[in-house]
């Protein structure tokens, strides 16, 4: 028999190979070569991508398929077989292959971050440690359909006010680049002064004529400015407390992040998983740099003996009565119940807030449109107001 496997150095190879009962004839460390399959690979990770439909369909799969009893070859010759995405047909065989040559599944899963996320990775881990592996996926899957159907709410709740923006944006650019010209040329043949808000508009317009090439270029290199400063850990930093911070989005976002919380943490909870190593986890998968600290610094008093009670509260980010519930879990011996109870409640107040939103944004917006209506009207009309004097004075 020939094969690859990926380790250390050919030591951990032999190893890994005698724990799979083989006797290694030979072993050779593979070229670091141009390896014109990797360059394929990468060229297809850029422009296809493992999509949340995708991962939901291929866990419930996999929950189904798992908890049938089925073998772990059967169970991914079928993932395979039916995987429409060529990406993830990919990333399965490669799994496939690499479960077959020892290595643990969740150790597999970890080789594709793009995929499969820290939380999927570790929630895997714990259900085969727990062997729990079909349960575990279940709720991966429910958590990856909750958080899907939350954006894809949102984003129908902002789609109007989206669209009144770009066309308010648009209407602006109209004006400023063809009407408003207009009125300074005749404007010039009565020497007449133009009203404020129209001088600012001509005084727009003549720089986008004559600098547009360097505001736009300015503008993508901002953007790309804040985008690589915003994955550091200082402007993930920022950025998560103004997104908790904001006066809509703001608590929906906290709610949300509170329900994931809970609910993970009492699924590995009821795994069996420490609670040091669990908040460990939950930590990396919160998804807000704020909501993380506080986590961290929830592990870091459990691990000195205060509980968890004492550093939520010292954190005031988690409300009275989700402590409560944790305190009455810790003391009860039930806390994975009671973490339940509080998603559950987060995820009926996220439901109502995502409900309200788009009226929670009408007032916002109404100042936003009628201060660009009144800004646009009076560069509009106060020029023909004025005219009508000159008129009258001629």
């Amino acid at each position: 028999m020939t094969g690859v496997v990926e380790c250390s150095g050919r030591e951990a190879a032999a190893l890994q190979l005698d724990q799979l009962g083989y006797l290694p004839i030979r072993i050779e460390e593979q070229s670091a070569g141009f390896d014109w399959r990797a360059s394929l690979q990468a060229l297809n990770d850029l422009t296809v991508r493992v999509t949340d439909e995708d991962l939901i369909i291929l866990t419930r799969q996999m929950t189904t398929l798992i908890g049938a009893g089925l073998s772990f070859v059967t169970v991914f010759d079928a993932l395979i077989e039916q995987a429409a995405n060529p990406k993830l047909k990919a990333i399965l065989i490669q799994v496939r292959h690499d479960v077959e040559g020892g290595m643990f599944f969740s150790d597999a899963l970890a080789k594709h971050p793009t995929a499969f996320d820290h939380l999927y990775v570790s929630m895997v881990r714990a259900g085969e440690a727990a062997g729990v592996l079909d349960e575990m996926l279940d709720r991966l899957a429910f958590l990856a359909e909750r958080d899907a159907d939350t954006r894809a709410r949102i984003k129908s709740a902002t789609r109007y006010p989206v669209i009144v923006v770009v066309a308010l944006i648009v209407a602006f650019a109209i004006l400023v680049t063809f009407v408003i010209p207009q009125f300074a040329k005749l404007y010039a043949n009565f020497h007449a002064a133009l009203p404020l808000p129209t001088r600012m508009m001509i005084g727009l317009n003549t720089l986008i004529r004559s600098y547009g090439v360097v505001i736009i270029g300015a503008l993508v290199a901002a953007a790309f400015g804040l985008r690589a400063y915003l994955k550091t850990p200082s402007g993930r930093a920022l950025w998560d407390g103004l997104k908790l911070r904001l006066p809509v989005f703001g608590p929906l976002f906290l709610k949300s992040a509170l329900s994931r919380f809970a609910r993970v943490f009492g699924t590995l909870n009821r795994c069996g998983l420490p609670a040091l190593q669990a908040l460990e986890i939950v930590a990396k998968t919160a998804g807000n740099v704020v909501v993380s600290r506080a986590i961290d610094a929830i592990q870091d008093g459990a691990r000195q003996g205060r509980g968890l009670v004492q550093p939520m509260k010292a954190s005031r980010l988690f409300p009275a009565g989700v402590v409560q519930m944790v305190a009455i879990g810790e003391e009860t011996g039930r806390l994975e119940p009671m973490l339940m109870k509080v998603s559950e409640y987060y995820d009926r107040e996220v439901d109502y807030a995502i409900k309200n939103l788009a009226t929670a944004i009408e007032p916002i917006l109404l100042v936003v449109i009628g201060g660009a209506v009144l800004f646009l009207a009076l560069a509009i009309f106060l020029p023909w107001w004025n005219m009508i004097h000159v008129f009258k004075g001629g």
